[in-house]
């Protein structure tokens, strides 16, 4: 049960057993991402890694990923020459990271996807997650985002070795 998105009249979908559901993609659009910061979600088949939720919100998803607690301190690297770039690390960091710990609820969940990471590419984007979307599903910096009730339907649905697979 791969989760897919497409675009369907000038508006995203993620489908996957459960049927499509709307959902948010980068402000850049879907398309070859090309570098840190585009705003691009990536085009391509992507494997699923993990799952970080914050646990003074809600309680842990059910998912066959492995799946962890998001703490305060915890960051994400989006500095292309550091060593650390595209891996979760701690706050402060000696370079630029985006703060997983939010004042909003956008990585309430947060779903590593599994792009420019094995190997890590220094410049060819960093962050990419599914994780929740804004009520008006306003573009995301290149990730995918539901609502929800909508992403803790397809978690709940995974099997080991699906992947989210972005069409152009």
């Amino acid at each position: 049960m791969d989760l897919r998105v497409t675009n369907r009249a000038n508006l995203q979908y993620t489908e996957w057993g459960a049927g499509a559901r709307r959902c948010a993609v980068g402000s850049g659009g879907v398309a070859q991402k090309i570098r840190e910061g585009d705003g691009i979600t990536p085009v391509g088949t992507w494997p699923l890694r993990r799952i970080f939720y914050r646990p003074d919100r809600i309680v842990a998803p059910r998912c066959v990923l492995p799946v962890a607690p998001l703490r305060p301190d915890d960051g994400w690297c989006e500095t292309p020459r550091d060593p650390d770039y595209n891996t979760l690390v701690r706050l402060p960091h000696r370079s630029s990271a985006e703060t997983m710990w939010r004042d909003d609820h956008l990585y309430d969940i947060v779903v590593v996807v599994g792009y420019n990471d094995a190997p890590v590419v220094a410049g060819k984007g960093s962050a990419i997650f599914l994780h929740l979307a804004r009520a008006d599903y306003t573009p995301t910096a290149g990730c995918v985002a539901l609502a929800m009730p909508d992403l803790l339907e397809a978690l709940a649905q995974l099997a080991p070795n699906d992947r989210l697979i972005v069409a152009a």
